[in-house]
């Protein structure tokens, strides 16, 4: 127990004590050294040549590391103390023949824990959550090598079976890996195979790394069953077992870890419960959390669980982490002393961030287009006035209402005049000839939007709620006069085995069209799918962009016409039907719960305490006050309850998140609403109550109390706003972005003209541009990026790309893209064109200028010279006669062998290449 005349050395080493405790240490003075007491002894004031160790480490009676302790206060510089536990590391202890240093170091306040590993070829130390168990420790001393020496002898990847993606990303996640890079991002496009990239690298690391154990870690059930199947099909290229045949692979359905599995499948909701030794209910398994508000009891820390230490798995695998980061899960992610692999198609900023923009692989939709790897999309609008408008419902006019569950009928007289909006539309107010234009307009646009099909394509509806999804399966039913296996709803709520149904939306003639809400929102393959119609809204950017996905892999002529007979060719796009300005509507990135990140936590405080009921006020009040709680030592959570009338913080985060839950404040409102079906005002009357009852705790004193706790405690850590521009994809739905983009780059060209030099030389001197150098190019593009970094080259690329019609091959680097643009802006392509495309056409007619008229004729020998120049020229822009002593040149002779070949015309020629080439 922590005595309060405990000097903080001495509380700290009380944390120590318990933590190391609770990892299977059996902790001792020196004086009472006792080795028969366990397998793993830490002793406390262990004496060596340098001085008494805090704590020496003893596994099986062999001395394998150090401890070095320092009071709390210490968090902020504990690594300035590694020298000095190291030297405790090198010393040499007392009775003990110790003629090599101990490997693992560690250094502790009991709040914050590093570790070092000697035997890391760069030994580099890393924050844990608790110090390791004395049998992994054991364990370890038995191999040849530490994790990561034998990452350093990964063999080269056989590259047979897989993709370009694909290789580049395994061979860059695997020098991250030798880098000792602890997290790496793997963005890739939705169906460029991203699971069986992760697989294939997991085989390489369980294979040729000898890793004991890795968790691939998935936010839905759904997503969890999928990766479970791709690990059963999955055949590595040097093997011909499967790796379900050479790994044991298991999918957490309980709270039973086989010890022997070398991948763990699991949901991150389940790793939540199993480190917190809790049960779990499987409906949290379906929805992932995003689509979720956390309860209060769901928000409680993890801690620490002898069952799964965090020395568990090696690695973690993380499936759509652009979801799985934040908030509540990403302590179970920090947990383990892992090396952590994120795989999304939809980054954002705090997925970069969280990432430490270790990008290892960058492969978004329009390259995978472009490899064939993906079809892209066309966009048809349907819009109807109660879409756009929405609608008023007169007085005395007869309604019919509907309860939500039972959908019970029955008509009553409004009572007066009221306007709906189109957001209420299918939520609070249904509108069935709105939802029947829809269905009907698209009904009789299908020869046009799919010209010669005899059947419906396959078709995927997303749907606002469950009760929308009713009424579309009805309405599409009825409009296309057919039966029910036509149109199927895929929800978790369905009745029908959702697994079923979507098993024949893939494989099967029928269902033509089904409806969903979630389900197949994100992570779901269906290749025979070609067209998405859109009856709901999203905010979110990530979300819509796998929404989108759900159309884009590739299916071959054959396999589509197993379930589209009338289809006479492979898949080459798919369709997106806006039917409620998806398209059109502002995106946002995902929202974490404090969505007011500039705004003090003493400015929520004071607001809510003033009346401000908004959730966004609430929720960012809750994060903030979830987040300091967790910083306070018992002397400032004393000094809070009392000055809170016996209320802890944790009181207080539950009352503000139960105050804005959905389900609380819907049953509030029942309360106002009586028998009537609530409306916006009754919900905004609802939550402001229990947003009121919440708020009666805080005061002016207490916020004080609270505000000059946090200034002692606590620091920004700032996840969303990188320091460097991150690339982003034209997306080619917009002609009139392209052409402001286009129009702002030829402004900026325009406008600096006169004051940079390869600017000068294209637009004022057009006749030396001749004379721009690779120096100059790169001087523009540096200037460019400061100046206006929205006109990165390759993002204005793809708007002319979008205006031109371009069809061809990409630029081979941003560089080259300028020099393309501004060729196009000041008129010397009319078209646009790659400047390697360029140089090639020009040096083609240059060719074929000398041998077509009286001038010289190259040999061969000449032409494998000129060749070369040509590409020098393509990459550099410019010939320099010092470039001849230069790759790859040199190795062909260099100048002098230049000289050999073209005699005393050497200049001339280089002259004429740099002149006609640029032309």
């Amino acid at each position: 127990m922590t005595s309060p005349n405990q000097h903080p050395e001495q509380v700290a080493r009380n944390r120590i004590d318990l933590q190391l405790k609770a990892a299977g240490w059996v902790v001792q003075d020196s004086q009472a050294l006792d080795f028969n007491a366990g397998p793993g002894l830490a002793v406390r004031e262990y004496r060596t040549d340098a001085g008494p160790a805090d704590y020496v480490l003893f596994v099986n009676r062999q001395a394998v590391g150090v401890i070095e302790a320092k009071p709390e206060a210490w968090g902020q510089r504990i690594t300035t103390v590694e020298e000095q536990s190291t030297g405790y590391a090198n010393a040499t202890l007392k009775w003990v023949n110790n003629s090599a240093p101990l490997p693992f170091v560690y250094e502790s306040t009991g709040i914050i824990t590093r570790f070092t590993d000697g035997r890391d070829p760069k030994p580099r130390s890393r924050e844990v959550f608790n110090f390791h168990r004395p049998e992994s420790l054991a364990e370890w001393l038995t191999q040849s090598a530490s994790l990561r020496a034998r990452l350093h002898a990964l063999p080269p990847l056989a590259r047979v079976g897989l993709r370009d993606c694909q290789i580049g990303a395994i061979e860059n996640l695997e020098a991250s890996f030798k880098a000792d890079r602890p997290r790496a991002l793997v963005q890739m496009a939705t169906g460029s195979g991203k699971t069986y990239t992760a697989i294939t690298a997991g085989y390489r690391l369980l294979k040729h790394a000898d890793a004991k154990r890795i968790l691939f870690l998935v936010d839905t059930k759904n997503l969890g069953e999928q990766a479970e199947q791709e690990f059963m099909a999955f055949l590595p290229n040097d093997d011909n077992r499967k790796f379900t045949e050479l790994y044991n692979v298991q999918r957490l359905k309980s709270s039973f870890v086989a010890q022997d599995s070398q991948v763990c499948i699991s949901t991150i909701q389940r790793m939540y419960a199993l480190l917190k030794d809790e049960p779990l209910d499987e409906a949290a398994e379906e929805n992932h959390p995003a689509e979720r508000r956390l309860k209060p009891k769901q928000s409680l820390p993890v801690v620490y669980n002898g069952k799964l230490p965090p020395e568990f798995f090696d690695f973690i695998i993380i499936d759509e982490c652009h979801r799985s980061i934040y908030n509540l899960w990403r302590q179970v992610i920090e947990y383990f002393d892992a090396f952590l692999i994120g795989l999304t198609a939809t980054p954002d900023n705090r997925t970069y961030g969280f990432f430490r923009k270790n990008v290892v692989s960058e492969y978004g939709h329009e390259q995978a287009v472009a490899d064939g790897v993906n079809v892209g999309n066309e966009v048809y609008v349907i819009e109807t006035e109660r879409t756009r408008q929405g609608g008023t419902l007169k007085a005395h006019q007869q309604v019919e209402k509907r309860e939500r569950l039972t959908r019970k009928r029955r008509w009553e007289t409004q009572d007066e005049e009221q306007a709906y909006s189109a957001k209420q539309l299918d939520r609070d107010i249904v509108n069935p000839d709105q939802i029947r234009t829809v269905i009907r307009a698209f009904k009789g646009k299908l020869p046009e939007i799919f010209p010669g099909r005899n059947e419906v394509p396959k078709t995927l509806i997303f749907a606002k709620t469950d009760s929308h999804a009713d009424d579309i399966i009805q309405t599409v039913r009825e409009e296309f006069g057919e039966g029910n296996p036509f149109c199927k709803k895929v929800t978790y709520q369905a009745k029908e085995d959702p697994k079923s149904v979507l098993a024949q939306f893939r494989n099967d003639y029928y269902p033509r069209i089904a409806v969903t809400v979630d389900m197949i929102a994100t992570g779901t393959d269906v290749k025979p799918l070609e067209c998405l119609l859109f009856m709901r809204d999203v905010k979110s950017r990530n979300y819509f962009e796998q929404m989108k996905g759900r159309g884009t892999r590739t299916l071959d002529a054959d396999s589509l016409r197993k379930v589209t007979p009338s289809a006479t060719a492979a898949k080459t796009h798919y369709v997106i039907v806006d039917a409620i300005g998806v398209t059109q509507s502002l995106k946002t990135a995902s929202q974490p719960l404090i969505t007011k990140p500039s705004v003090s936590l003493k400015d929520l405080a004071m607001g809510v305490m003033m009346g401000a009921r908004d959730e966004d006020t609430v929720s960012s009040l809750a994060g903030r006050l979830a987040r300091l709680d967790k910083q306070l030592n018992d002397k400032d959570k004393a000094r809070i309850r009392e000055a809170a009338g016996g209320m802890t913080l944790t009181d207080m985060v539950g009352a503000l998140v139960q105050a804005i839950d959905p389900d609380r404040i819907e049953e509030k409102t029942r309360e106002f609403s009586g028998a009537g079906e609530p409306g916006h005002s009754e919900r905004e009357k609802a939550r402001d109550q229990l947003v009121g009852q919440a708020a009666q705790v805080f005061t002016g004193p207490l916020i004080a109390l609270i505000e000059g706790i946090r200034r002692d405690k606590e620091q920004t850590l700032d996840h969303d706003n990188l320091d460097t521009l991150l690339r982003a994809g034209w997306a080619g739905d917009s002609t009139e972005n392209a052409k402001a983009l286009a129009q702002e780059f030829a402004r900026y060209l325009s406008e600096h003209r006169d004051d940079i030099e390869a600017l000068t030389l294209y637009f004022q001197t057009p006749a030396r541009r001749a004379e721009v150098t690779y120096a100059m190019i790169k001087a523009l593009l540096e200037r460019l990026k400061q100046d206006r970094p929205k006109l990165a080259p390759l993002r204005v690329w793809q708007a002319y790309a979008h205006l031109d019609d371009y069809q061809g091959e990409h630029p081979i680097s941003e560089l080259t893209a300028l020099v393309a643009l501004i060729r196009r802006v000041c008129g010397l392509d009319p078209t646009l064109s790659t400047y390697a495309a360029t140089v090639r056409r020009n040096f083609q007619h240059w060719i074929m200028q000398h041998h077509s008229g009286a001038g010289e004729k190259f040999n061969e020998a000449q032409m494998a010279w000129l060749r070369m120049i040509r590409d020098h020229i393509i990459s550099s822009f410019h010939m320099e006669h010092d470039d001849l002593e230069m790759a790859p040149f040199d190795a062909q002779g260099g100048m002098g062998r230049m000289y050999q070949l073209f005699g005393d015309r050497m200049d001339e020629v280089i002259g004429e290449l740099n002149r006609e080439l640029v032309a």
